[in-house]
C-alpha cells in the first residue's frame, strides 16, 4: 500500500512539473527563410541609433531570419491596430513581435482601450495563423517597472512575453540614448532577450 501511494505521488509530481512547463507550448521551428514582422513604435524603429543598431536589425543577425522593421515613432495603439492588417497581408510573416503601448501611457490615453487594441492585434495575427510574442513596456515613472496590463494580457491570451527586459535596460543611463529610448547597447540587450525567448520556445 505504501509503495502504491509513493508511485501515485511521484506521478502527480511529474504531472505538475510538466504542467508548469506547458504554459507556452513550443512554437513550430522557424525555417531558415522565415519572415518575422517586428511591429511597434519608436522602440521597434530604433529611435536614437542608426538603423543597423535597432533591435530588429540585431535580432536578424542573431536568428539568421529576415526581420522586417515595422516601427513607427510616436504611434499609439489606436493607429497601430489600423496599420497592422495591411502589413500582415503584404508580408505574410511567420511570427509577429509586438512591442507597443508606450505612447498611450506617455500621452495618458485610456489604458483599457490600449489593451483592447493590443488584444485586437494579437487576434489579427492569430486569425492568419501567425504566432505572437511580446515585450512589456515600462510605466513612464521615476522608478521603471513593466506596466501590469502586459503580463495580464499575455497570460489571458497565452502569449509568450518578455516582461522585465526593457524596464531593466532603461534603468541605467549607460543603456539609453535619451530619457525613454535605448542606445546601441540597450537595443542589443533587447534583441538578446528576444533571442533567448525564441530559443526557450524552440522557435529557433
Amino acid at each position: 500500500m505504501r509503495r502504491t501511494t509513493g508511485v501515485f505521488l511521484t506521478l502527480i509530481y511529474i504531472l505538475l512539473i510538466l504542467g508548469c512547463g506547458a504554459k507556452h507550448p513550443p512554437f513550430d521551428p522557424l525555417s531558415e527563410d522565415a519572415v518575422i514582422l517586428a511591429f511597434g513604435d519608436s522602440l521597434t524603429f530604433g529611435t536614437g541609433v542608426k538603423p543597423e543598431h535597432s533591435y530588429p536589425a540585431v535580432l536578424q543577425k542573431l536568428t539568421g531570419r529576415k526581420i522586417i522593421n515595422a516601427g513607427v515613432p510616436g504611434e499609439v495603439t489606436g493607429k497601430g491596430v489600423e496599420r497592422l492588417p495591411a502589413l500582415l497581408e503584404k508580408h505574410s510573416p511567420d511570427l509577429l513581435i509586438l512591442i507597443h503601448g508606450g505612447n498611450d501611457m506617455l500621452r495618458k490615453k485610456d489604458l483599457g482601450i490600449a489593451v483592447d487594441n493590443l488584444r485586437s492585434m494579437i487576434e489579427m495575427a492569430r486569425s492568419n495563423d501567425i504566432p505572437v510574442i511580446m515585450m512589456a513596456v515600462p510605466n513612464p515613472t521615476l522608478i521603471l517597472s513593466p506596466a501590469e496590463f502586459y503580463e495580464e494580457l499575455a497570460d489571458g491570451m497565452n502569449v509568450p512575453i518578455e516582461v522585465d527586459a526593457i524596464s531593466d535596460i532603461l534603468q541605467y543611463p549607460g543603456n539609453k540614448s535619451d530619457g525613454v529610448h535605448p542606445n546601441a547597447k540597450g537595443y542589443r540587450m533587447m534583441a538578446e532577450s528576444l533571442h533567448q525567448l525564441l530559443q526557450s520556445l524552440k522557435a529557433i
